[in-house]
């Protein structure tokens, strides 16, 4: 009688005769604490569970292995808003640059740095959105764009403080534009109020001439002007008696003249060029041009330019008014620069620029406020000057 003997491990079963002495009994060898690798152990179901303990033991098989089943590529992340922030720069950094080239070339650039203070607001936005969409290249263009705007919005000064000799006249000075003369009534409760000296007034027709003329006779009987209607008229009142009277040629009146003031020469001169909207941007710079020769032309002395020059600080057709002459804006030094003097008449657009300006040279700033003036689109400037006598 013959039994199959099965081997451990995998060996193959051989018949074994059942005579006990016949028998030759095979060693039974003692399994291995940890199997080798090799086909033997690969083959047997028991191995490959105890040789793949985890998911680690080897590479995962199955659906969840295939591409199809990992994440979904990325996309262009913010895409709207890197775009979004560069359009944001556009404007600010060509207003900045051609302020740091000293140029107002030509519309829309006069236009856009009157308002050159505000267009920080787009570059901070366009900051926040580079850094948002996660864009460095971007993000840095921006920092530079907002640092550029930001330093090109520093007041203006053209030159030191430089200091004079003793005081000899304290001189209050107004200069209002009152608006094709609708703001003639507050003119005169302001100068009724604050009794200046010197008032320079622009737009003022043939009514506004014969209202000032005859109410302040008294108190401001010396003046020089130029005759018209709408806003070709201006007028020149002063307390001190007025010689050498000249006009600057332009649409709108420019008269000047020299004041005597404490046994001093001081020239007189209103400034009103035409406005730079499009199509006259180049006559705004002529007219402005006039009125740098008027005042290089008299180079030294006491000077006062004052009225509304359609122009800001901002401006280098203005600046070069101050360059030409060796002024000073009485509100810058005064640390009222900013202080916006039109347009006031409300809805749609707020204050957001100063155009009107007192002009000086060989005086000291005491104070510069502005006076709201219902009637008219701009504010009145008043500025509290002392006259100074030879350094």
């Amino acid at each position: 009688m013959e039994r199959v003997q099965t081997a451990e491990h995998g060996e193959t079963a051989e018949p074994v005769n059942s005579s006990p002495a016949e028998a030759t009994p095979e060693p039974n060898p003692e399994p291995s604490p940890e199997p080798t690798p090799g086909p033997a152990s690969a083959s047997a179901p028991g191995a490959a569970q105890a040789s793949a303990p985890g998911p680690a033991s080897g590479p995962a098989s199955g659906p969840a292995s295939g591409p199809a089943s990992g994440p979904p590529p990325l996309r262009p992340r913010h895409r709207v808003t890197a775009w979004a922030a560069g359009l944001l720069m556009v404007v600010p950094a060509l207003i900045a640059a051609c302020r740091a080239l000293d140029t107002d070339a030509t519309t829309p650039v006069p236009q856009l740095l009157s308002v050159l203070p505000w267009l920080t607001v787009p570059a901070a936005l366009a900051l926040l959105l580079a850094a948002a969409a996660r864009r460095r290249a971007l993000t840095f263009v921006a920092v530079l764009v907002l640092g550029a705007t930001a330093w090109s919005a520093v007041p203006y000064m053209p030159q030191a403080v430089i200091p004079y000799g003793l005081p000899l006249a304290r001189v209050k000075v107004l200069a209002a534009n009152v608006e094709f003369g609708q703001g003639t009534g507050s003119l005169v409760d302001v100068v009724r109020r604050e009794r200046p000296q010197l008032v320079f007034v622009s737009e003022c027709d043939s009514a506004c001439r014969s209202t000032l003329t005859r109410t302040f006779a008294d108190v401001l009987p010396h003046y020089a002007d130029v005759r018209g209607e709408g806003s070709v008229g201006s007028i020149l009142l002063s307390s001190y008696p007025l010689t050498d009277w000249r006009m600057i040629p332009a649409a709108m009146g420019m008269p000047g003249a020299t004041a005597e003031i404490a046994g001093v020469p001081v020239r007189l001169q209103l400034a009103h060029p035409l406005p730079p909207v499009p199509g006259q941007v180049s006559l705004w710079k002529r007219e402005l041009g006039r009125v740098a020769d008027a005042v290089a032309a008299q180079r030294t002395g006491p000077m006062l330019v004052a009225g509304d020059f359609n122009a800001s600080q901002d401006h280098a057709a203005f600046r070069a008014v101050l360059a030409a002459g060796g002024l000073q804006d009485a509100a810058r030094r005064a640390d009222r620069s900013r202080t916006p003097t039109w347009p006031m008449e409300g809805p749609p657009l707020p204050p957001f620029v100063q155009i009107d300006h007192v002009l000086v040279r060989d005086f000291s700033v005491r104070d510069v406020r502005f006076l709201d003036l219902p009637g008219s689109d701009h504010r009145a400037v008043l500025a509290d000057l002392d006259l100074r006598g030879p350094r």
